[in-house]
Order: structure tokens, then sequence, then C-alpha cells
């Protein structure tokens, strides 16, 4: 599975730092940020995301207000939000 993170669209709630330890808090820009990810395009971020995380990276993808977390499957075929 692989995850994205759109930084601009975030708003900074946070709600996915309480999700997925992958994630914390930038409260200089009020933004979250994606650890261990890459720039794929201006402000979206990617990375895989371990078997064991898989859980917690679905939830933090569903709890953000503004969709800013996009997660694929293997197939990378979207599967939330």
């Amino acid at each position: 599975m692989r995850v994205e993170f759109d930084e601009d669209t975030c708003i900074g709630m946070y709600q996915c730092v309480a999700e997925w330890d992958a994630f914390s808090k930038d409260k200089d820009r009020g933004k979250a940020i994606l650890e261990g990810s890459e720039e794929e395009e201006d402000g979206i971020f990617a990375r895989e995301i371990p078997e064991d995380a898989e859980l917690d990276a679905k939830f933090a993808a569903r709890t953000c207000p503004v969709d800013a977390i996009t997660i694929y499957d293997d197939d990378g075929e979207q599967i939330i939000p």
C-alpha cells in the first residue's frame, strides 16, 4: 500500500498525527508532515505503508477533515478517500 499526502490541502487539525505515527506536527507552518516521504509533485508527498501500519494509515486518511490523505492499494487503485 501507498499513501499520498497533499500538504497544501492540510489545515493543521493534526487528527492524522493521533492515528498514525508516520505523521508529525509542524506547528510553525500549521501543517502535518508525512515522515519518510518524498515530494512527488509540488506539495504532494508519498511513501510506502509498512504492512503493520496499514490500519493506522487508513484511520489517518479517514479522520482527515479535508481529505488531504489518499491511500492506494498495491495495484495503484485509490481506496481512501
